[in-house]
Formats: C-alpha cells, sequence, structure tokens
C-alpha cells in the first residue's frame, strides 16, 4: 500500500487488542495474563498466586482471550498451560503501539 495506511488486518487485530487491553473494565489484567504468559506457559492456577489474583477472574480473564484467539490451552486437564497464539506474537509490536498511544 503506498498510501501510507497499515494493512487491513493490522487495522482489525489493533481493533481487537485496544478493546481487549486498554478500553475494557479487565483489560488491564488481561494484559497483566498475557505478559506473564509470553515468560513462559502457565496453568491458571500458577497464574493467579503469581499475579495475586483470584482464581476465578483468573479463569475468566483466560476464557476471554481464548474465545478471542490470543491464547490457547494446552491440554483439557487442570495443571494443563496457556500458551500464547503465534500469530499474536507476531503482532505484538500492535500492543506496544498501543501501549504508547494510551499513555
Amino acid at each position: 500500500m503506498g498510501d501510507g495506511r497499515a494493512p487491513k488486518e493490522d487495522r482489525e487485530f489493533k481493533k481487537l487488542f485496544k478493546y481487549l487491553f486498554y478500553t475494557s473494565r479487565g483489560g488491564p489484567t488481561r494484559l497483566l495474563i498475557l505478559n506473564s504468559l509470553l515468560e513462559e506457559p502457565k496453568n491458571a492456577n500458577k497464574l493467579a498466586i503469581e499475579l495475586g489474583l483470584n482464581y476465578k477472574t483468573v479463569t475468566h480473564h483466560l476464557e476471554v482471550l481464548m474465545e478471542n484467539g490470543i491464547i490457547w490451552k494446552d491440554g483439557e486437564g487442570y495443571a494443563s498451560p496457556y500458551k500464547v497464539s503465534n500469530l499474536i506474537v507476531a503482532r505484538l509490536y500492535l500492543i506496544r503501539e498501543l501501549e504508547g498511544e494510551t499513555r
């Protein structure tokens, strides 16, 4: 594109990220969870302990992130870790751009 605009796919991801992490009430918590999972995969209990959050709160936000394709669960059991989607890892620069815009 020669018009200086981001590709449509990036604009759509940025819109999703803005909603999930910056304009919705649970955004800050979801951003904490995402950043923790970027360090290493973790299960819900480990996330709750590490972040000092209620387990049910963490599982709610994990469900929201999974529904939006941000993360996925590697297995079915209680101890199964959550991992960040490769598609999202490739677009982390969009989240960093939003961080700069919201300061």
